[in-house]
């Protein structure tokens, strides 16, 4: 397929890079370069994360918080929530525009009944050079030991489970419902025997909290699962306002990685792919590596090629938006229209948040969207 090159030489020649914005949409209306969108600070859409659902079975005290979704709190009605063949129709016109990751998240995902059948939807979904999307999802891994197996049938790639301690106290308090490591990790282990692997296994780090939990978490995966798994930790972010978010509780990446040095040998690893948002490290006697994801201290929004669609087809551009953009109108029948839409919308992107976090970002002082709602 013969794709036009549009280039940016004259928009942006005097320009420091940080700081170039491409004309929007409206200015490159008589512009259609087939794929992939870029948007107005020149980053691509490549990856797509579908929330199926924004229920979960867990009250994590930094997404859902059990003083606010209480037993009373109202979710989305069920009949609000994306149908597989809308999905399977956001999802098509996502990856013809040239996405070749899709996640799905939630909420749990593996609350929303039949998630098998829309995996085994998306993937054969193929990328305009032919190749198969690279299909993974986000999960609590309490569902994950029952159903393990028949993600991997359905065709699901790539698994990623939260667990934020090792210790059944410190994970009760994570996720306020009091349910015990041990299950999570026979999910792990599930999925493994399953033949998912390696499983990137996230660990949100908040101060006083949990942080003491970098040194035992590190040392079980270690020494228990090796290379299978891949242990991740992410700084706690002021993602929605449910969670009363504070910089002092942020335990900074190189903080978490000194703790590491402190017991086990420790190497920088190159990156697999440049866009990615982790920063690795390899255990030097083999048994496995670690990663940060420094969102707070180090922002990546530079490099940020990543939507998000809401389990009610809202497509939200940043992970700390405001507000979301529509799509239902033309979920209903998909086709060039949904392209045009969602180009056009990715077109208008000019969101860098976590850039702009110290220094009073605009959407400030609005009210973000939740995590649940659209997915971390």
């Amino acid at each position: 397929m013969l794709t036009r090159v549009i280039p940016l030489r004259a928009w942006t020649a005097d320009v420091p890079s940080a700081m170039r914005v491409l004309p929007s949409a409206r200015e490159r209306a008589d512009i259609s370069e087939p794929l992939p969108p870029v948007d107005r600070l020149g980053r691509p859409l490549r990856e797509l994360r579908i929330s199926v659902i924004d229920r979960c079975n867990f009250r994590c005290v930094y997404c859902m918080p059990k003083a606010i979704y209480g037993r009373d709190h109202v979710f989305l009605p069920r009949d609000k929530l994306l149908g597989f063949d809308e999905i399977e129709r956001a999802a098509a016109a996502f990856v013809a525009l040239g996405v070749r990751k899709l996640r799905l998240t939630g909420g749990e995902p593996l609350l929303r009944s039949g998630i098998e059948s829309l995996i085994a939807r998306l993937a054969v979904l193929r990328t305009p050079d032919g190749r198969p999307v690279d299909l993974a999802m986000t999960t609590n891994g309490a569902l994950l030991g029952r159903k393990a197996a028949a993600l991997r049938s359905a065709g699901l790639r790539r698994l990623t489970v939260s667990l934020d301690a090792i210790s059944d106290a410190v994970f009760g308090r994570m996720n306020d419902v009091d349910f015990p490591v041990s299950r999570v990790l026979e999910g792990i282990e599930a999925a493994i025997e399953a033949g998912f692997g390696p499983i990137k296994v996230n660990m949100v780090v908040k101060r006083g909290l949990n942080d003491g939990e970098i040194v035992p978490m590190a040392r079980w995966f270690r020494q228990r699962l090796g290379s299978a798994a891949a242990l991740r930790f992410i700084e706690y972010m002021d993602v929605g306002t449910s969670n009363r978010w504070r910089m002092d509780e942020v335990v900074p990446s190189p903080e978490v990685i000194a703790r590491l040095r402190a017991h086990f040998p420790l190497e920088e690893a190159a990156a697999i792919d440049p866009t990615a948002t982790a920063r690795r490290y390899r255990y030097l006697d083999g048994l496995g590596e670690v990663a940060t994801i420094a969102s707070v201290t180090a922002p990546f929004c530079g490099g940020c090629q990543r939507a998000r669609l809401s389990a009610d087809g809202h497509l939200h551009t940043c992970l700390f938006s405001s507000h979301g953009h529509d799509l239902r109108p033309w979920l209903r029948t998909g086709g060039q229209a949904l392209r045009a839409e969602i180009a056009a919308v990715w077109h208008d992107r000019a969101d860098r948040y976590s850039e702009l976090r110290g220094g009073a970002p605009p959407e400030g002082s609005r009210p973000r969207v939740e995590m649940h709602y659209i997915g971390g």
